[in-house]
């Protein structure tokens, strides 16, 4: 008995001490939420169509030289005129992007007429030097124009329009209040085909949002298409879904 009253005492030191120097006001208990049994859960959507907001472009030189030193000053040389080109077109510095740059001496055997094969220990070089940049476009209602200076201009490779968003947050935010509408109709349907009445909502979790967006492309500079072509922004599709859980009445 002695024995047992002495395990008892030392436990209650062993709490004491515990209340005492245990900073119980710095714990994380997280937060207890007691859900009814009875729910529902549903997921709800809203959608969004918007035009695109911007067009990206790439533009690039490509020089083929014998001399290093004059393809990488050829090459310099139309980038910094396209460059020139395109700011003076309206497109701000923040928005024009180096690319690719790359410098590269290409070998190929000489091909022997008279024995009609390709000599092992003959061979010319050449040096191939290209440049490219991404262009931006804010203002797509003019992007059949920046297409028709990018392909007029000295770049020999232009790939675009490439259409897209900027900024959805405000399109998204407008898209919370027809997500929830959307979960409680359907959670609505559940409860009458299961012969109760819907209640409060008592949980709800963002399942993100999704952009579909479809890019537009044209072909390059050099294939033949020639200018004058025209491009339409087309829109993006703007999704939010919210995972919303009900009670039952």
């Amino acid at each position: 008995m002695k024995e047992i009253k002495i395990n008892a005492i030392g436990i209650i030191i062993l709490v004491i001490l515990a209340l005492v120097l245990i900073p119980w006001k710095n714990i994380n208990w997280g937060k207890l939420q007691w859900l009814s049994s009875e729910t529902v859960t549903v997921i709800g959507e809203a959608k969004s169509i918007q035009k695109n907001q911007i067009a990206s472009f790439t533009a690039g030189v490509n020089i083929i030289k014998e001399k290093k030193d004059e393809a990488v000053t050829e090459a310099n040389q139309k980038m910094d005129a396209l460059i020139k080109s395109v700011k003076d077109f309206g497109i701000p510095e923040a928005d024009i992007k180096t690319q690719n740059m790359s410098v590269y001496q290409q070998q190929e055997p000489v091909y022997d007429i008279g024995s009609k094969t390709r000599s092992t220990t003959n061979t010319s070089s050449r040096w191939i030097a290209n440049n490219s940049i991404q262009i931006t476009l804010r203002n797509v209602d003019k992007v059949n124009e920046l297409a028709d200076l990018l392909n007029s201009s000295g770049a020999n490779n232009v790939y675009g329009p490439n259409f897209g968003m900027d900024d959805t947050n405000n399109v998204e935010k407008t898209l919370y209040d027809a997500a929830i509408q959307d979960a409680k109709d359907r959670a609505t349907l559940i409860a009458k085909a299961s012969g109760r009445k819907l209640g409060k909502v008592v949980v709800v979790n963002d399942g993100g949002s999704v952009n579909n967006i479809y890019p537009m492309y044209s072909s390059k500079a050099d294939s033949g298409m020639g200018g004058g072509a025209v491009s339409e922004p087309g829109s993006a599709t703007i999704s939010k879904t919210l995972t919303v859980t009900f009670e039952f009445k």
